[in-house]
């Protein structure tokens, strides 16, 4: 499909639709989500998230990224297993006299990890060593997925859908190659948990940009 803006052509995306939130908005929303409804996330909707994250820019537009979504519980269950185990030790161990946010984002961290099966899907972020060319280097793996990841993230919350960033399904790498079947090339470097959020998004707490922004000189 494709209309006309300024003389050019430009297509359209078949699963994109005019979002419910504008990207501004869903920046400035985009809460990290450990708690989600049951509710499946439809296959189209996240092809959509997939096709948002492939919009980032990238190195010499290599395009060395790939990204799994889990959402089959026979994949989940034992991985979460493994990811609980983990981080057992650390949440039972976890340091005393926390404030209130850390505490909430802490329990927040231990219900997701309780839960990785049953949030509805779970995407990883993959990419390969293949830029530049001639001399492949690991931060340009980096400068790929992140842009990538954040893409995904800020047009899920523009949809409606929840999301978080984690590390901690990091516990069960090798479960999850051996049971998803993945390359040995891809290098995992980010896990999104997908799903409707059981809590309202509010908004991110960041500083000031006085607090980080300089004009031309420090």
């Amino acid at each position: 499909m494709e209309d006309s803006i300024g003389g050019t052509r430009r297509v359209k995306h078949p699963h994109i639709e005019k979002s419910s939130v504008n990207a501004i908005e869903a920046m400035e929303t985009c809460t990290a989500m450990r708690y989600f409804r049951e509710k499946p996330v439809s296959k189209e909707s996240l092809e959509k998230l997939i096709h948002a994250a492939t919009r980032a820019s990238n190195p010499g537009n290599s395009q060395g990224w790939a990204f799994l979504v889990i959402d089959d519980p026979a994949i989940k269950e034992p991985v979460g297993e493994k990811v609980l185990e983990g981080m057992a030790p650390f949440f039972a161990n976890r340091p005393v006299g926390r404030d209130g946010v850390e505490e909430r984002m802490m329990l927040g961290a231990e219900h997701l990890a309780r839960n990785f099966a049953k949030v509805p899907a779970w995407i990883v972020c993959m990419a390969r060593k293949v830029y530049p060319p001639q001399a492949p280097q690991d931060s340009f793996m980096h400068s790929t997925i992140y842009p990538a990841a954040q893409n995904l993230v800020v047009a899920a919350r523009s949809l409606g859908i929840g999301t978080c960033f984690t590390t901690f399904p990091g516990h069960a790498e090798p479960e999850i190659r051996a049971l998803c079947n993945i390359p040995d090339d891809l290098h995992l470097f980010v896990y999104v948990a997908v799903g409707y959020p059981q809590r309202a998004f509010m908004p991110v707490k960041r500083k000031p940009i006085e607090d980080v922004l300089t004009w031309n000189r420090f």
